[in-house]
């Protein structure tokens, strides 16, 4: 299973579609899930509530602007090799002040998609089609390029 451990909710109606129409499509491959929690303006409350979720026998992949970069075939390869060993993989987003040490720690990996700032929204899209696109690569399906 893939879980998506995010902080707070998509509020915008074309995020919510883009975001379904990945995990529809993920689905096909993989059974993935989305666990929305709240905000809090006190970056410890928070990411102590990041912190009750994560699970030590999953992969945890924390995703962080100063964490190592991937491309698409290499993200690929992490994910297909994850799954030769563990069924699960977590992936980790925090709120608008980010993830402490303290969960970064708890992770497995920590990789950033880009030195940008993105919103919390558009970012999840990004990480479900890159998960999307790691399907198509591993099963050899057109769409990658």
């Amino acid at each position: 299973m893939i879980k998506i451990l995010c902080v707070g909710k998509i509020k915008e109606k074309y995020l919510q579609d883009l975001i379904n129409d990945y995990l529809n499509r993920i689905n096909k491959y993989y059974k993935i899930e989305i666990i929305e929690l709240k905000e809090n303006i006190d970056i410890e409350k928070e990411n102590k509530n990041i912190l009750e979720h994560i699970k030590s026998n999953e992969f945890n992949i924390a995703l962080d602007i100063k964490g190592e970069k991937y491309t698409s075939e290499k993200f690929a390869y992490l994910v297909e090799k994850t799954f030769l060993i563990n069924s699960n993989i977590t992936f980790i987003i925090g709120g608008s002040l980010g993830l402490n040490d303290i969960v970064k720690n708890k992770c497995d990996k920590i990789i950033s998609f880009s030195g940008f700032t993105f919103p919390h929204g558009l970012f999840r899209g990004i990480l479900l089609e890159q998960i999307y696109r790691s399907f198509k690569i591993i099963n050899n399906e057109t769409y990658h390029k």
